[in-house]
């Protein structure tokens, strides 16, 4: 009839003792606070048991939910073939999810199956579970590489399908935390390791749904976390309801973050849509940056809002500085939506008679045209911040010394091929990098000799 109970638990394969070999008694915190996990969901009984995954099949751009009537699965790329799984898929839940995803034009489906073997994300929570409960059948969902919104979004609809069907539900959100706690871990030491690990605990100590926004994608990224997304997921499948939350475990002593939480809805609370109240942050956010903005960045969201709600090009308006008019320019058109990409298109020289219609011509293309995006739709509109970068006139250089990331953008050519990049970008940090992602851009092989020029921007925000 609703979701019963949700459990944020990690998954490293070791923690089975046939894995392991004696090595998961370092962890027997975090086996001691499992096995709790397992009695608890044998106490509720559920029918279902709806398991997240950051190891199952993922896609950038949609939702994966795993077909058919059931799968098996056994941990024999972690050198124990016998201890294996047959678990059969609640298909009419499944295919509710599926329904509402479809209605709202959202993306998540069946479709793109690679491997139907059950992955170790999901195998380690049932491997606790099945050893006290042995009933219920299993839901498995992917990750994707969409935004934080969109996973709780897709929580929510989980939740829609649970209580339309009627089920009695159990939410398993599996995921590790942070890879990067320690020098002598697999994955070495960040700063952001610990930091991720003392934020997401005391996220989930209080239940405090809201603040998983707030944790940014290059953070994450830093931080190499796992679970992230999946814990997002589970929380927009409790929106909406007063939850019970206790925090049974935390270790780090692998170089890798095991949390593990539960939270159990406690009747429903109107002041816990976070989503509703997140978005409603962002447009207000949006609306005072704009009072800030100026003509340039004005004209490129007039000129996207007039395509995609009315399919128009609008004119040229009259009131724009001189400069605009008189002026051809080289122009980029970039598109965020939550932190995070949702378009960027440029001309590397200038197609029209004035920066004022390359803005409203590369807005458009940038919005609608993006080949790496589907083109933005209208209900996203009031989430969009927009930039307009004005490249100043190219000049040749013949050195990458005579390049800096953070004021020269760099155009790579090799014959008829060119890769531009704009300066002072996230994530690009080094001249190399920059030069890298330019020559992929512009199809250009790492050992073949290329010609260096770089350009300076007037970034409109």
């Amino acid at each position: 009839m609703a979701i019963q109970a949700a459990f944020m638990v990690p998954h490293p394969p070791m923690i089975v003792p046939t894995i392991g070999r004696g090595g998961e008694n370092i962890v027997q915190e975090t086996i001691d606070a499992y096995d709790r996990v397992a009695e608890e969901v044998a106490r509720l009984k559920p029918e279902t048991i709806i398991i997240t995954s950051p190891h199952s099949i993922m896609y950038s751009d949609y939702f994966h939910l795993s077909p058919g009537a059931g799968a098996r699965g056994d941990f024999s790329k972690f050198g124990a073939p016998e201890v294996s799984f047959e678990e059969a898929y609640d298909e009419e839940l499944r295919e509710t999810i599926c329904h509402i995803a479809d209605k709202e034009d959202f993306s998540a489906g069946t479709l793109g199956e690679r491997d139907p073997l059950l992955d170790h994300g999901t195998m380690v929570p049932l491997w606790f579970i099945r050893k006290k409960y042995t009933q219920g059948k299993i839901i498995r969902i992917g990750l994707s590489g969409l935004g934080l919104v969109e996973h709780y979004r897709f929580g929510q609809m989980i939740q829609q399908a649970v209580e339309e069907t009627g089920r009695d539900v159990v939410f398993v959100a599996s995921g590790d935390l942070s890879h990067k706690l320690q020098e002598h871990g697999p994955y070495g030491f960040a700063p952001e390791g610990p930091v991720y690990d003392e934020k997401i605990m005391d996220v989930a100590k209080r239940a405090a749904f809201e603040e998983m926004f707030d944790f940014r994608d290059d953070f994450c990224e830093k931080a190499a976390e796992c679970g992230h997304r999946s814990f997002v997921i589970m929380a927009g499948a409790l929106d909406g309801k007063a939850i019970k939350s206790k925090v049974y475990s935390h270790q780090d002593v692998t170089g890798v973050g095991y949390g593990i939480a539960s939270f159990y809805p406690q009747g429903d609370d109107n002041n816990r849509h976070f989503m509703n109240s997140y978005m409603e942050k962002i447009r207000k956010e949006l609306a005072e940056s704009l009072t800030k903005s100026d003509d340039y960045v004005h004209l490129a969201r007039a000129s996207l809002e007039g395509y995609i709600l009315n399919h128009d090009v609008i004119d040229v308006p009259e009131h724009l500085p001189e400069e605009m008019l008189t002026k051809r320019a080289e122009a980029f058109v970039s598109i965020h939506k939550n932190g995070r990409l949702r378009g960027c298109i440029g001309t590397i020289l200038p197609t029209t008679d004035c920066v004022a219609k390359e803005i409203i011509q590369n807005a458009i293309s940038a919005s609608t045209r993006d080949p790496r995006f589907n083109p933005i739709s209208p209900e996203e509109l009031p989430y969009l911040e927009i930039n307009v970068d004005v490249l100043g006139d190219p000049e040749d250089i013949d050195s990458p010394d005579e390049l800096d990331v953070k004021r020269y953008g760099v155009i790579v050519s090799s014959g008829s091929r060119r890769g531009l990049l704009l300066p002072d970008l996230d994530g690009v940090d080094t001249v190399e990098q920059q030069i890298s992602i330019a020559m992929q851009k512009g199809g250009i092989g790492p050992n073949e000799k290329v010609k260096l020029q770089r350009f300076e921007v007037v970034r409109h925000v």
